[in-house]
């Protein structure tokens, strides 16, 4: 790999780090980067989602002041988390490519229109629980299940990751979309770093690339966490809805 394809791979982590902190979708930069520069598809897949490791754990970090009070939330979502992480990692190591492929768009698209409408939905949902004392702090029973099949599509491949949870928390749990962006980083993070532990110890790994991708990601995460924490909830809205798009544009390409 030549200085400049370094400093590409250094730069799409820096991007994915950012964008994965705000909502997600970043691998979707850095692994058609990846391809462009010919390392094969198994190992830049297993590669990236170690090198997006550290950039998780620095967003979640950035958004620190969010994550006050949600300990039991977090735990609570973090086993689906972990579980689904581990499930998505053994499927993408047994599983031919296309398996999982082929309904990424669909889920990028379910995304997206649960996050349009995400205030509507969530108000029926928070009106359906009214009589059993509301939603509470873990949410409608269904949002662990979705976070499980989350994991496992993002210990699988994880573009829209981030989106996809950003749309099952904020209909099935009520807070704002800004801490529940900080538990989506936590999750991410976990998904990728139990899927990437894995993917370390039994696949080929290019450690050079994951070091690029996660010194990038590192400082994009912080960036992220300093200018996503800011936008109002309906401006963080427009911008997953953005990104999911964009994602299925260029999944589809």
């Amino acid at each position: 790999m030549s200085l400049l394809e370094m400093a590409a791979v250094l730069l799409a982590g820096f991007a994915a780090g950012t964008i994965n902190t705000v909502v997600g979708s970043g691998t979707l930069i850095t692994f058609p980067t990846l391809l462009a520069f010919g390392v094969p598809p198994v190992t830049a897949n297993v590669s990236n989602t170690i090198g997006l490791v550290p950039g998780s754990v620095s967003g979640a970090i950035g958004y620190r002041r969010e994550l006050a009070g949600q300990r039991a939330r977090i735990v609570h979502l973090a086993v689906a988390a972990l579980v689904g992480g581990i499930i998505g990692a053994v499927l993408l190591l047994e599983l031919p490519a296309g398996a999982f492929e082929s309904i990424v768009p669909i889920l990028i698209v379910l995304g997206c229109v649960m996050v349009v409408f995400q205030p509507r939905i969530a108000a029926w949902v928070a009106r359906c629980h009214e009589s059993s004392g509301g939603l509470g702090e873990r949410g409608a029973w269904w949002v662990w299940p979705l976070v499980l099949l989350t994991g496992i599509y993002g210990g699988y491949f994880g573009a829209a990751q981030g989106v996809l949870l950003m749309a099952i928390m904020g209909i099935g749990i009520n807070d704002t979309l800004q801490r529940l962006n900080g538990t989506k980083n936590v999750l991410a993070a976990l998904v990728n770093a139990v899927s990437g532990l894995i993917f370390a110890v039994v696949a080929d790994v290019d450690w050079k690339v994951v070091a690029l991708i996660a010194v990038g990601a590192v400082i994009g995460g912080q960036v992220g966490a300093t200018y996503g924490r800011r936008l109002p909830a309906g401006a963080l809205r427009a911008f997953i809805v953005l990104v999911g798009v964009v994602a299925l544009v260029v999944f589809l390409a």
